[in-house]
């Protein structure tokens, strides 16, 4: 059995809603109609009776020897004019002197007269000899005393047709609410039915909780960006990652800091505080969703695999070196010229090892001896030269190697690629490690060199640098730089101290 589409829920509640009111409506109405229209009828019969009663026409009338003959022509004139059904003058006793009907005139007046013979007039609802009416009793005093009555009325058939039309009229503006209040219900939900795509409440409860259960549970960033740059929608992941406030969400994200990172429309690697991300954006109808992935970690391995690959690169070229001056060597001898070939073959173990020892006598750690052994092949390969400095003095100095290599590996990069000699130093001394590293190239100009994606090179990223300063701040550092000299001052932990 289909259930019922949320849309579907609203439209019969709010008809229900709406049916109900409007009849109560119509309900109320009709009870105050009744009573307004008989109070009317009540007032206007007491009026025109009060007017008859206070009329000299009529108290020299009932002065006279036959009242009958001035007063009926008097009441019927009255009757016509007001438009009220009847007019009775008649005795203290009840006896009529005037009626609509000539022949009931001498009889008695069907009807109460007590509170009128105490001088009180009054209104009630009576049957008489025209049938139920709304009628008024009014005395007529003279010196004091009651010497007559009045009696005014409107038949209750007058009354219900007035009620009739006040009904009829009340019907038709019900009608009329009853349609305009079901036409916009019916276009409301038209529009609930396409926004809410015909669900029922269970089928968007569970849509909510899987929704709000995938936010949640994704370890990837997932943000979406209106198309006027407002923040919409994030998730606990992407709050993490990019340091965002709890009340983010309806903000724009140029007031996050994030404007250059949440509307790249291309995948790109950025730096944002401590961390490395990779943000990719892709355009909807919606805006623009942003997926963010961490790839801090990975970027310290790839920064790690990079100085190994160095190493490597360095082992294979000494290797096809190696190779070229064994050769040498052996054709040496093969022509028989001993002595030229130990003399060849020691000169170049000599070099050689002379690199190694320097290297290994200044740097007592093997991931950063490792790195600046791969750093000097590269540099002699690309026609530069890479030199350690006479007072580099370093054991382990109790940092994350990973970090040291971030640092010190892309500053020598960034300074082989703009100059011809390089020179190194690293130290660690009163608390503190020293990392320097000088060429003999132009230098830095920009203040924003350690600022993602600054770069000098055509076809960089601009990350070399931005890693470097990151590393640093990562490690509660400083770095300084003076033209093409960088300084960079770590503090040692204490138990290496």
């Amino acid at each position: 059995m289909r259930r019922w589409s949320l849309a579907g829920q609203m439209l019969l509640l709010q008809l229900v809603v709406i049916a109900v009111a409007v009849a109560g409506g119509a309900v109320l109405e009709s009870v105050l109609a009744r009573e307004v229209v008989s109070g009317q009828a009540a007032a206007t019969s007491k009026a025109v009776a009060l007017s008859v009663a206070a009329s000299p026409d009529v108290r020299a009338a009932l002065a006279g020897p036959s009242p009958t003959t001035r007063l009926q022509p008097y009441a019927e004139r009255v009757r016509l004019d007001t438009g009220v059904d009847f007019v009775t003058i008649m005795k203290p006793d009840g006896t009529r002197y005037t009626h609509p009907n000539p022949a009931e005139i001498g009889r008695r007046f069907l009807g109460h007269t007590e509170p009128a013979l105490r001088g009180h007039p009054f209104t009630e609802t009576y049957t008489g000899t025209l049938g139920p009416s709304v009628r008024a009793v009014v005395p007529v005093r003279v010196g004091g005393s009651v010497t007559a009555l009045v009696s005014v009325g409107i038949k209750m058939e007058k009354v219900s047709a007035e009620l009739v039309v006040i009904l009829v009229w009340t019907g038709l503006i019900t009608a009329l609410a009853l349609g305009l209040g079901a036409g916009g219900t019916w276009l409301v939900t038209s529009r609930l039915r396409r926004q809410t795509h015909g669900l029922g409440p269970l089928e968007l409860s569970r849509i909510h909780e899987h929704h709000d259960a995938v936010l949640h549970a994704v370890r990837e960033g997932l943000l979406l960006v209106g198309k006027d740059g407002t923040l919409t929608l994030c998730n606990d992941a992407a709050r993490h990652l990019l340091n965002l406030p709890e009340d983010a969400e309806g903000r724009h994200v140029a007031d996050l800091g994030l404007g250059d990172v949440l509307t790249a429309r291309e995948e790109r690697v950025h730096l944002v505080g401590e961390r490395v991300l990779a943000v990719n954006s892709a355009a909807s109808r919606l805006g623009t969703v942003v997926t963010v992935r961490d790839h801090t970690e990975l970027q310290a391995l790839a920064g790690q695999l990079d100085a190994e690959r160095g190493f490597a690169e360095a082992l294979r070229s000494a290797a096809h070196e190696a190779a070229n001056r064994l050769h040498t060597v052996i054709t040496l001898v093969e022509l028989g010229r001993t002595e030229q070939a130990v003399a060849f073959a020691t000169a170049e173990l000599r070099a050689a090892q002379e690199l190694t020892d320097q290297v290994m006598a200044a740097v007592r750690e093997p991931v950063v001896a490792a790195l600046l052994l791969g750093k000097s092949s590269e540099a002699a390969e690309r026609g530069a030269e890479l030199v350690i400095s006479p007072d580099s003095d370093l054991d382990d100095p109790g940092i994350d190697p990973r970090e040291l290599v971030t640092i010190l590996g892309n500053l020598i990069d960034n300074a082989i690629d703009a100059a011809t000699r390089v020179e190194v130093c690293l130290r660690a001394d009163e608390g503190e490690l020293l990392i320097r590293v000088a060429d003999d190239g132009p230098g830095l100009t920009s203040a924003e060199a350690f600022r993602r994606g600054w770069t000098t090179k055509g076809d960089g990223h601009g990350l070399g640098l931005a890693l470097v300063g990151q590393a640093v701040r990562r490690l509660g550092g400083v770095i300084d730089v003076a033209g093409s000299v960088f300084t960079v001052r770590l503090p040692v932990p204490e138990r290496v101290r």
